[in-house]
């Protein structure tokens, strides 16, 4: 190799080692031997919570450090796993930034804990628990265990839930739906939007309530549904023509409707205390 090569590759060793130190990022890798049903849980106050299927038996873990003013507390006692980004004196939004890019078995049983950054699961069959505040959270493709999310002001994308016992409560935040079915699935939301686009199938029970914020369902013509929908102070809308049933409640025109579609094997409750309510077809 000449002399001019040896100094080119010179630099660019130089040139990446520079980047490196320029960005200030720290890269911890984790890997841990687990068992059936291993139970993971994560905790960031700043950052990213990005959680997908990976091979069983496994938890791989690369955790992306902004500064040396966090830390990664890591335990394992069989087959949960704990793991806290543990903020040091003197850090801040910044410096105790962490993104965590986690791989579990397929059915393994999640805890997700977010202060300020997003959180995204994808592709699991265990029971998931999502706690954040203002950021998004995101499940895709997921099914047959609990979903549990609850949010300040953050808002909530579920896609393609499948068989899924869900529950989410949001205090500001919009929930949006696509694709959601499962025996129960029940959205609180006090001033954010509550929107769902699915068919209400496996005969569940589908119970949406806000109390400021609008309601739209989405559902095809060949849904099988038993629709209950009321606002208090707001209007109620529908798209279907429904069999008429009596209703627990007054059935005051534009303000409540209640009847059935087709075989009526899905139970669906519609409440708002001053938003808006529709019932659209798909």
């Amino acid at each position: 190799m000449t002399r001019g090569k040896h100094v080119t590759g010179l630099v660019l060793v130089l040139f990446v080692a520079t980047a490196a130190l320029a960005t200030g990022e720290i890269r911890r890798d984790l890997h841990f031997k687990v068992g059936k049903h291993a139970m993971i849980s994560i905790t960031n106050q700043y950052g990213r919570i990005s959680v997908k299927a990976g091979p069983p038996q496994q938890v791989l873990v690369t955790a992306i450090l902004r500064s040396e003013k966090v830390e990664i507390d890591q335990s394992q006692s069989g087959n949960r796993i704990d793991l806290v980004s543990h903020l040091l004196q003197g850090s801040d939004e910044n410096a105790g930034f962490v993104e965590y890019q986690v791989q579990v078995p397929p059915n393994a049983s999640l805890t997700l804990r977010s202060g300020h950054g997003s959180i995204h699961a994808e592709k699991l069959h265990g029971d998931l628990a999502v706690e954040g505040a203002e950021a998004k959270t995101e499940i895709v493709d997921c099914g047959d265990g609990h979903v549990h999310v609850r949010t300040l002001n953050g808002s909530v994308i579920l896609n393609n839930i499948r068989n899924g016992h869900v529950e989410v409560s949001s205090l500001g935040g919009d929930v949006v739906m696509n694709g959601v079915d499962g025996p129960y699935l029940q959205v609180d939301s006090n001033s954010g939007k509550i929107e769902y686009i699915g068919d209400f199938g496996n005969g569940g029970v589908y119970s949406f309530t806000s109390h400021s914020g609008n309601i739209d369902a989405m559902a095809p013509a060949y849904a099988s549904i038993d629709v209950e929908a009321r606002s208090t102070q707001g209007p109620v809308e529908s798209d279907f023509s429904l069999d008429p049933k009596h209703a627990p409640f007054f059935v005051r025109g534009a303000n409540s409707f209640s009847g059935t579609l087709n075989k009526a094997a899905s139970s669906v409750k519609l409440f708002s205390l001053s938003g808006k309510i529709h019932l659209k077809k798909r």
